[in-house]
C-alpha cells in the first residue's frame, strides 16, 4: 500500500529513503522538495501529482513523508506515521533530526520490521523492543524455539505484551491528565469550554493479567445515553479513543474496561468532556487605552478549586500590540516579564 517511506530536515535534505515497491524512484524526493518543503503556501498534509501521492507530517524539525501510488486509506497511512514518531520518541527519547542522523542504521532495520511490501505490519513498541537491536551480528541459523517465540509474539492476541512478565511486587499507577480549552466573552460569558483527557497507566504486573478499570461517570458515545439523563455531579465523555489492549465487545455492553495491559507506561484512553465542565481559575481583564500611545491593562486571576488544592506552575500570558515600544508592571504576587520576541507579557 505505501510504496515508499522519506524522512527530510527543513532544508529539504534527504535523511531516509525506504522504497518497498518498484514505482518509488529516488527523483521522488526532489518532486517533494521542490513542491512541498520550497513553498511556503502549501497548508495541506496530501499532495497529489498524477499518480503519486505525498502523505507528510511535520515532527520537531523533520518532516515524515510516506509516498502511495495507489488509492490508499489515508487515515490509515497517518496512522502510520504517527506510530512512527511514538516508535522513534520511545527508543530515542526524542525523534528529531539529530536522533535520525545517529541512528539511521536502527531506522532502517525499524522500516523493515514494521512494513512488509508496503504494508504496516505490528508497530508496537515493547514487542519491537524484544527483538530488534543494533548490538551484536545475529546468528544465521537461529534457534527454532526462539523464532517460534517472536512468531507467535508479533501475531498472537496479545502482540503488545510477553508472557513470562515477572515482577516481586505487582503495582500500578494510574495518572489523569486533563487541558480545559476556554473561550469567554469580554462581559465574563463562557461561550465555549471543553475537556481534553488521557489516561497514562503504569503497569509492573506478572504474567497477563485481566485488569478492569471503572469510571463513575456516565460515558456517552454515538449517542447512546442519550435516552436517560445523566445523574448529578456527573460527566459526559465524548469521542473516546482506546489503547487497543481495551477489549471494546465488553465495553459497550458493561461500560466497563476490561484489558490486558502492556507492561510499563502506555496511554490507556483518550476521552473529551463538553458539559458541566469545571473551570479551575477565572481571569478578570481590565483594559483602557489611555491616549494613542498607552494602554493599561487590569489582571486579576481567581482559583475557583477548593481551599485544601493548591496550584503550581501558573503562568498567565498577556499578549501586547506588535509596536510595543516598553512596559511597566505592578504584580501583588510573582513576577511579570515582557518578553518582546513573543510579543506577551509573562506572569509568573
Amino acid at each position: 500500500m505505501i510504496s515508499g517511506v522519506l524522512l527530510f530536515n527543513q532544508k529539504g535534505e534527504n535523511l531516509i529513503f525506504r522504497q518497498f515497491r518498484n514505482d518509488c524512484r529516488p527523483r521522488l524526493s526532489d518532486v517533494f522538495r521542490i513542491q512541498v518543503i520550497s513553498n511556503a503556501q502549501v497548508r495541506s498534509p496530501i499532495l497529489t501529482l498524477g499518480s503519486t501521492t505525498f502523505s507528510h507530517v511535520k515532527h520537531e524539525n523533520i518532516y515524515l513523508v510516506a509516498v502511495t501510488k495507489s488509492n490508499a486509506n489515508a487515515a490509515l497511512v497517518f496512522e502510520f506515521l504517527y506510530r512512527l514518531i511514538a516508535l522513534g520518541r520511545s527508543y530515542f527519547g526524542k525523534f528529531d533530526e539529530e536522533a535520525v542522523k545517529n541512528n539511521f542504521v536502527l531506522i532502517y532495520e525499524l522500516l523493515d520490521e514494521i512494513l512488509d511490501f508496503g504494508y504496516p505490519q505490528n508497530t508496537e513498541t515493547d514487542t519491537l523492543k524484544m527483538y530488534i537491536t543494533t548490538e551484536g551480528v545475529k546468528s544465521e541459523r537461529p534457534d527454532i524455539a526462539d523464532s517460534t517465540k517472536i512468531t507467535m509474539q508479533a501475531t498472537g492476541a496479545l502482540s503488545w505484551r510477553r508472557a513470562d512478565v515477572k515482577y516481586r511486587k505487582n503495582e500500578a499507577f494510574v495518572d489523569v491528565i486533563e487541558d480545559v480549552n476556554l473561550l469567554m466573552s469580554a462581559g465574563g460569558t463562557v461561550l465555549r469550554a471543553d475537556v481534553s483527557g488521557q489516561i497514562i497507566m503504569r503497569a509492573y504486573l506478572s504474567g497477563t493479567p485481566e485488569c478492569k478499570f471503572g469510571l463513575n461517570d456516565r460515558l456517552l458515545l454515538d449517542g447512546d445515553g442519550a435516552k436517560n439523563r445523566a445523574a448529578a455531579g456527573s460527566v459526559t465523555l465524548e469521542d473516546c479513543q482506546f489503547h487497543q489492549c481495551v477489549k471494546l465487545g465488553k465495553f459497550d455492553t458493561d461500560r466497563i474496561i476490561s484489558f490486558v495491559p502492556p507492561d510499563g507506561e502506555f496511554e490507556l484512553m483518550r476521552y473529551r468532556a463538553t458539559e458541566n465542565v469545571n473551570l479551575p481559575f477565572r481571569v478578570h481583564a481590565i483594559v483602557n487605552e489611555i491616549g494613542k500611545t498607552k494602554v493599561e491593562y487590569q489582571v486579576a486571576i481567581k482559583a475557583n478549586y477548593g481551599t485544601k488544592l493548591f496550584a503550581t506552575n501558573v503562568v498567565v500570558r498577556v499578549p501586547t500590540p506588535l509596536n510595543t515600544a516598553g512596559i511597566q508592571t505592578r504584580t501583588s504576587q510573582g513576577k511579570a516579564k515582557y518578553e518582546p520576541a513573543e510579543n506577551h507579557i509573562v506572569w509568573k
